[in-house]
């Protein structure tokens, strides 16, 4: 039987506040009212039928426009986009701490109350990416691109361990070569159907052989993905890899790390933050000191990094900045970690729309 809606003696419908804990075959979704009582909670399946039931059980309670929803970008990714669709503000929300749930326990429900009393109490502000633009198409390339670069990796180790123990003539007409030539010459030993079950030496031919061809194709691949990356993202935003020591895989995790939805970072302290580059207060009585942050994405904090280091290597103003910065008694990890902050705001004003560009640059010294 539905619900009907609440009103008040005026006729107006309250409002009500959703929280999903998100599964891979079940969502498990609570109402709690403005004031944080739970009014009811359910277990929905993650199709989209099962979307569109949960949202309309909980639109039975009252109106319906935050929702609270733990892993955004994983199990949570297609309800984020429906309820979005649907005009659902959606909230980012953590896990709860260990020490709530050492004390009230841990089932699915109390997670998805949690989730809902999060959006009510404020202590979830961050709004989720959406995962349906450029970003997302980025997203699923870089991980089918690293999951080809490594699966290559192995090979090559492979190939590598099989000639080490490989027949002596074998090993001695392959020694000394690089490594790409290593591969091509083992891919042109082509093996026969005897191979298969002849000599040591007969077989060590065959497997060179394999996974010659095998590291081969792996490389097209990789290629392959490699230029579809980059014009997704010169598609999206052309003048991030126009930038020094920005190539495909860096700006690949830094768009990533924003999201489709760039405007939900407020300003560029919170990109540094998300990004784990925004220094920690860590003060106590007369101590007064700032420290490493250890949260934030850290495939993008690595992604800075890597530019970081390229800059110093190649641009001259960034090497201007770190032998003035040297004079002034500053360690080179310091350098780097001041460094990886101005990055970080260069980036944002590429990620923000066109008028806010001009104001969030940064000088050349970074």
């Amino acid at each position: 039987m539905p619900h009907q809606q609440p009103a008040d003696h005026r006729g107006v419908v309250e409002e009500v506040v959703l929280g999903v804990d998100t599964h891979k075959d079940t969502h498990v979704a609570a109402v709690v009212t403005v004031l944080g009582g739970v009014i009811d909670s359910k277990a929905f399946p993650t199709t989209a039928a099962g979307y569109r039931s949960l949202l309309s059980w909980a639109r039975g309670f009252g109106l319906v426009r935050r929702a609270g929803v733990e892993c955004t970008g994983s199990y949570g990714a297609g309800l984020t986009r429906y309820l979005v669709g649907e005009g659902v503000e959606v909230l980012e929300v953590n896990q709860p701490d260990k020490a709530t749930r050492r004390r009230r326990g841990k089932t699915d429900t109390i997670d998805a109350e949690a989730a809902a009393r999060a959006v009510v109490s404020g202590r979830a502000t961050a709004t989720a990416k959406t995962s349906d633009g450029p970003v997302e198409m980025i997203r699923m390339l870089k991980l089918a691109k690293d999951s080809a670069v490594k699966a290559r990796t192995q090979a090559i180790n492979q190939l590598k361990a099989v000639l080490v123990s490989a027949d002596a003539g074998l090993r001695d007409s392959l020694a000394g070569l690089t490594t790409p030539i290593l591969i091509r010459r083992c891919a042109e030993l082509a093996p026969s159907d005897e191979d298969h079950g002849g000599t040591t030496a007969d077989v060590a031919r065959y497997t060179l052989a394999l996974l010659a061809s095998r590291i081969q194709r792996l490389t097209a691949e990789a290629d392959e993905l490699k230029s579809r990356l980059t014009s997704v993202i010169d598609a999206h935003t052309p003048r991030l890899l126009e930038r020094v020591g920005i190539g495909p895989d860096n700006a690949a995790a830094l768009l990533i790390s924003a999201g489709d939805n760039a405007g939900r970072l407020g300003s560029e302290a919170s990109f540094a933050a998300l990004c784990g580059v925004s220094p920690v207060e860590a003060s106590s009585g007369k101590t007064q000191r700032m420290r490493l942050n250890y949260g934030g994405d850290r495939q993008a904090n690595a992604a800075l990094y890597r530019i970081v280091l390229t800059r110093l290597r190649w641009h001259a103003p960034t090497r201007a900045y770190r032998d003035r910065r040297l004079t002034e008694g500053k360690t080179r990890r310091e350098i780097i970690r001041c460094l990886k902050r101005y990055v970080a705001r260069e980036v944002y004003s590429l990620l923000r729309p066109a008028p806010d560009n001009a104001a969030q640059q940064r000088p050349a010294a970074a």
